[in-house]
């Protein structure tokens, strides 16, 4: 009885979805509706407050709405022209430099700002008006600009790294922020290698040669803003502070930079708040729906249920990954990012554990999926941004996207199978 009620709140999730109702919603009225036929109203309205109150009042959770400010700050802190300068000197005179600044752009400006939309937005709308004037397609442009922008979400400091620690019952949020590091230059680097042979056959142009005082200024430039990264990421690994603390060190270092840079004002304070608290409240009110679905599925068995599903068509390792990397490149062409991050990982976490997996490793895997799901059609958020930004209409960009799309799974699975690749550094620094 009990699988039967959670089949049919997935089929009711899944109904609401595909109708357009909000994911949080979609994720809140079948779950309440499946509580009433197990329990009475009363029980009901008092587990949901308290799956709900329980799953966002928490201190690790405060990270993400520093972070998203410490994003907003800098993104309107004026450091986009700056790291796409230091990117420039970083390719050099590669064929298609323009492409790969791109790339390196975003994959600096993702990393400090948390946000792969505001680095699709940011760097895009800088490098995409430049591109056209070097005479590159534009659909190209933007698939390159669309598929690097994700890389901030593996790059720390990430706050969908932060949802799968809470998820996953507290995995160390420093482990998992330095896993991601290799994984998501890999991704970049991936990008980049299609970026070349395409500017190669197309002749794009190469940029001219950085004369060497001109590139010590924009290093110079640069460095305030890479520092955030280094005092924020070497703070939570020293043990200096937590990773709470950490992010409110970056809303005061970006406030400094500001300062420094001259770009603060008093009259954009108030869309910078009213920005970190819409991203702060969609993110909470997902955490808290998501919970108490996931305490819904538990009762109804459905995680138990796909386990023995999944074991029982197979025990091989290999197999049963393959099977939930499907699973989750399917999910993430019509679910975000961190909803899926969310329900998806209670589900899955048991079956990899069950033959040994780590979980850092497997957090790492299922960010890096549903990363792809963002760049994907029908509900890729950044793909419509990129889009958008690149001013392509988005039934043109799904053929440029495709050599992106077959080396970033293919990095994906590379990324599954040789878990060196995420554990590597964090045994290095002695957090596993």
């Amino acid at each position: 009885m009990a699988l039967e009620i959670g089949v049919i709140l997935l089929i009711v999730f899944a109904i609401l979805l595909f109708l357009g109702v909000p994911i949080a919603i979609s994720l809140g009225i079948p779950t309440i509706v499946t509580m009433l036929t197990l329990y009475a109203f009363d029980v009901t309205a008092f587990s949901s407050a308290q799956s709900l109150f329980n799953s966002i009042s928490s201190f690790t959770l405060l990270a993400i709405p520093f972070f998203v400010l410490s994003g907003v700050m800098m993104t309107h802190g004026g450091i986009s022209t700056r790291l796409i300068n230091f990117a420039k000197l970083l390719i050099m005179q590669l064929p298609g430099s323009l492409a790969h600044t791109n790339v390196v752009g975003n994959m600096l400006f993702g990393s400090i700002s948390g946000s792969a939309v505001a680095a699709a937005a940011s760097i895009g709308g800088l490098m995409s008006p430049l591109q056209k004037k070097e005479g590159y397609d534009k659909e190209f442009s933007a698939a390159v600009n669309v598929a690097s922008a994700p890389t901030g979400l593996l790059i720390p400091p990430s706050n969908t790294l932060i949802l799968f620690s809470l998820v996953s019952g507290g995995t160390s949020i420093a482990a998992l922020f330095i896993a991601g590091y290799i994984p998501g230059i890999l991704w970049g680097i991936g990008v980049m290698v299609v970026a070349y042979f395409i500017a190669k056959r197309r002749k794009y142009p190469v940029a001219e040669k950085m004369p060497f005082r001109e590139g010590m200024k924009v290093i110079i430039q640069a460095i305030p803003s890479l520092l955030l990264v280094i005092i924020v990421i070497g703070g939570i690994i020293l043990g200096v502070f937590t990773p709470t603390e950490a992010a409110s060190v970056a809303v005061l270092y970006a406030f400094i930079l500001m300062l420094c840079y001259r770009t603060f004002s008093f009259k954009i304070v108030p869309q910078m708040l009213l920005e970190t608290i819409n991203v702060t409240g969609v993110i909470m009110f997902l955490i808290g729906a998501s919970s108490m679905m996931t305490h819904i599925l538990t009762v109804a068995g459905i995680p138990t249920a796909i386990t023995n599903s999944i074991l029982g068509i197979t025990d091989n390792p290999t197999l049963i990954l393959l099977i939930i990397l499907f699973v989750l490149l399917l999910v993430g062409t019509f679910m975000d990012i961190a909803p899926a991050v969310l329900i998806f990982t209670p589900i899955f976490l048991p079956i990899v554990q069950s033959f040994g997996m780590d979980v850092i490793h497997f957090g790492i895997i299922i960010v890096f999926a549903m990363c792809i799901g963002g760049i994907t059609p029908p509900v890729g958020t950044i793909l419509f941004v990129g889009s958008s930004i690149g001013k392509v209409r988005l039934e043109h960009m799904i053929k440029p996207m495709l050599p992106f799309y077959a080396v970033i799974i293919f990095v994906l699975l590379i990324v599954t199978y040789i878990p060196q690749l995420s554990l590597f550094l964090p045994k290095l620094f002695g957090l596993i």
